[in-house]
């Protein structure tokens, strides 16, 4: 009853919004129909409440097509169908008759949109254009199309799909809403169906590919993008027949669906920049597409995989509980039962090792939604810009003499609430701009499966910290540089099954890919269990390509290093993935970029780890303001782990090290920043200053200063090109005073 009293609301709301508007406020008509569509993906709906719905849609899209001429006795007839429908839902027997006689209505207005729909076919034929087919009329009807394996004729697979052709009557910004929701609504749709390979049997996450597809289907008709909606609505009678349980989400049902999914984002994308009357490309593979779900038994499509994904026997193999071998002994002695219970069973895994591995299966469902309001990017990045100078104008009232000196009380209170009240607005519009990584690792976890699947290798992919949050434009900056670690990992790193099992490893290779935060940075990391680096191919090849010398001695994080050169490969052949040397120096470039860093970490035989360092954020950051002469500078409050005063005698010389202090029993390297930059003035003596340890990476360092001055929230400023490559230097920011003081970078200066 619940449920039915929800939906009966939700109709009543509509109805009363309907008589409220303007027919000629084509948003609101949009609206209004996209609303009506979700509530169509209910499944618990009567038919004859269905129906009406089913109409009720039909007539918005007809209006707002312009097809109806009586907008506002539409409109009318339209919210006496939704009220029926609401009073129907509650009380089925004693409100039919109301809403039978409101149908018939409503059909006058049909049956005119169809005779609108004749003519201008008619019109089309004579002016050469093409016309509207039977079947995509069908569709635009919604109950009227094929389902399942009914027949439909569709263009063949040799000839290329025509262009969709954008309304002339559509608004831009319509264009752009519509392509927003709906790419928001494919990347539930992979990452539901990505899930789905752990359980292909969960009805949930079915329900939710469906109703993604069923929303894009019924808005797209709305905006009469045709072949949009012809591909939305065959994708969702394929996730209808999962519903039904007529087949499994798994194997080549995944595939297809995703490929789908692939197709709708390149067309709605392409939807987002155009034009009202332009053409929007069709993918190559559009036709094709269409004939596969219009039958895909009849194209070779099965639930079969042919390559194992995340289930509990992987997940069991990968962390070492059982072998590979008991599991496929036990699955095919007793493949009657759940694997967990025959594995328990059998001895071959504990109880709670197997609760462990379905835990971990599970715990990528369950998504909880907050509610939100969608923001256009260009004005959050106002907002944080004018905090920014907020902040510098806040900071140079503050240090203003007649506040610092103190000469009145209250101004000084004053200022100092302000500036808390100033320091909470850029936390919270800073907080603004971070996203987790949750989209960008879901997008690595279909390329990991769509390359491992491509080069015939089992791969299983492990994500964990994809919660962490990180700066909005660095996510968008990370994609480039992680999709080439990724293709890297999988098509050089991780080995044929065939290869594995000879070098005694187990055929399914595991890619992990971590973000957790550090020292005030983001730290990300891509793991995979295959052959490694080979350091004498990495050496010879550099020597061969003069990079260096062949008698020359290098680490082994110099060798590493050699990596990142443009051009350069040890691959033995060139695939349509990767071996051509260009990706990695795309990867540090792009990292570089965003004033992170990259490292390397490889055993032969082992597999190889890269991490990549990045700061929170590229706006704003805590500093410590520190005066060496007559200059200042600006330390990541992140990096400072303490500061003193040395004693005479603390500080002294070691031959080829230079000056160190001793620190707990630790001999840290002593750097004078009036040396490092050439500053004239400073104190020499080291008591006379103050030394600041430091620490980056897993390496310490002190650093000798004049003074402290004080910790301030300072909006990050780049330095230009010319000036960004200054070692120990990542940024500048304006100080208080109007002057430009320089932010040290820690890592730079400790190595």
């Amino acid at each position: 009853m619940g449920e039915q009293e929800s939906v009966a609301n939700i109709l009543e709301g509509l109805a009363a919004e309907i008589l409220s508007m303007d027919p000629s406020e084509t948003d609101d008509v949009v609206r209004i129909g996209a609303a009506l569509e979700e509530v169509l993906a209910e499944d618990r709906l009567q038919e004859t409440i269905r129906n009406a719905l089913v109409a009720a849609v039909e007539a918005l899209a007809g209006l707002y097509q312009g097809q109806i001429e009586d907008a506002s006795s539409a409109m009318q007839v339209i919210a006496e169908v939704l009220t029926a429908a609401a009073g129907q839902t509650r009380d089925p027997e004693e409100s039919a008759e109301e809403l039978s006689r409101a149908c018939d209505k409503l059909h006058e207005f049909s049956s005119l949109t169809q005779t609108t729909d004749q003519d201008n076919a008619s019109e089309a034929d004579e002016t050469g254009q093409t016309e509207t087919s039977a079947e995509q009329q069908d569709e635009v009807e919604g109950e009227k199309c094929p389902k399942d394996g009914e027949a439909e004729q569709d263009q063949g697979d040799d000839q290329p799909a025509h262009a969709q052709a954008v309304p002339t009557d559509a608004e831009p910004e319509m264009l752009q809403e519509f392509a927003a929701e709906c790419l928001d609504h494919i990347s539930a749709a992979e990452a539901a169906l990505l899930e789905l390979e752990g359980n292909p049997d969960d009805a949930e996450t079915v329900n939710t590919i469906f109703r993604a597809f069923h929303t894009i289907k019924g808005t797209s008709a709305f905006l009469g993008l045709d072949l949009v909606q012809k591909l939305a609505h065959l994708s969702e009678n394929l996730l209808d027949r999962a519903r039904e349980g007529q087949i499994q989400v798994a194997g080549g049902y995944a595939d297809l669906a995703l490929n789908s999914c692939d197709a709708l984002r390149r067309m709605i994308e392409a939807i987002a920049e155009a034009q009202p009357g332009g053409s929007l490309p069709v993918p190559e593979t559009y036709n094709s597409l269409i004939s596969t779900l219009v039958d895909p038994e009849a194209a070779g499509i099965s639930a079969d995989a042919d390559v194992g994904g995340m289930r509990v026997g992987d997940i069991l193999v990968g962390s070492g509980k059982v072998e590979r071998e008991q599991v496929e002994t036990v699955a095919e002695t007793q493949s009657d039962r759940p694997l967990g219970e025959a594995l328990v069973s059998s001895g071959a895994a504990k109880a709670g090792d197997v609760a462990g591995a379905l835990r971990t299966q599970k715990a990528q469902r369950g998504q909880t939604t907050d509610s939100s309001v969608r923001i256009r990017t260009d004005r959050l990045d106002r907002l944080v810009d004018a905090v920014g100078e907020l902040v510098i104008a806040q900071s140079m009232v503050s240090q203003d003499p007649v506040v610092a000196n103190g000469e009145s009380s209250s101004l000084s209170r004053n200022v100092s609430h302000a500036g808390k009240i100033v320091r909470e607005l850029q936390d919270v519009s800073m907080s603004l701009r971070m996203v987790p990584l949750k989209a960008t690792f879901g997008k690595m976890a279909r390329l990991v499966r769509d390359l491992a699947r491509k080069a015939d290798k089992a791969v299983n992919f492990v994500s964990e910290g994809e919660d962490t949050e990180i700066d909005r434009n660095m996510v968008e900056a990370l994609n480039d540089p992680l999709v080439h670690m990724i293709r890297n990992a999988v098509d050089h790193g991780v080995e044929s099954p065939e290869q594995r099992e000879e070098a005694g490893k187990d055929r399914t290779g595991t890619v992990v890919l971590r973000a957790y935060h550090s020292a005030g940075n983001v730290v990300i990391e891509l793991a995979d269990d295959g052959k490694g680096l080979n350091r004498d191919k990495i050496e010879a090849k550099a020597i061969d390509r003069g990079l260096i010398r062949g008698d020359e001695k290098l680490t082994e994080s110099q060798v590493f290093d050699l990596i990142f050169h443009a051009g350069f490969s040890t691959a033995e052949k060139v695939t349509d993935v990767s071996g051509r040397g260009v990706g990695m120096d795309v990867v540090r470039n792009g990292i570089e970029s965003l004033r992170g860093r990259v490292e390397v970490a490889s055993k032969e035989g082992k597999g190889s780890t890269f991490t990549i360092r990045l700061p929170l954020t590229m706006a704003i950051t805590d500093a410590m303001l520190v005066r060496v002469g007559d200059q200042r500078f600006l330390l990541p409050v992140a990096s400072i782990q303490r500061s003193f005063r040395p004693e005479d005698g603390e500080v002294s010389t070691v031959v080829g090290r230079g000056e160190v202090v001793n620190v707990h029993g630790e001999l840290l390297p002593v750097f004078r920043l009036d040396r490092l930059f050439g500053i004239a003035g400073a104190k020499t003596e080291p008591r006379e200053g103050l030394l600041i340890v430091l620490e980056a990476e897993g390496l310490r360092c002190a650093l000798m200063v004049d003074e402290l001055q004080g910790q301030q929230q300072v909006v990050v400023k780049s330095l230009g090109k010319s000036l960004s490559q200054i070692p120990g230097v990542s940024g500048g920011a304006i100080l208080g005073d109007g002057r430009i003081g320089l932010i040290l970078d820690a890592a730079g200066l400790v190595a």
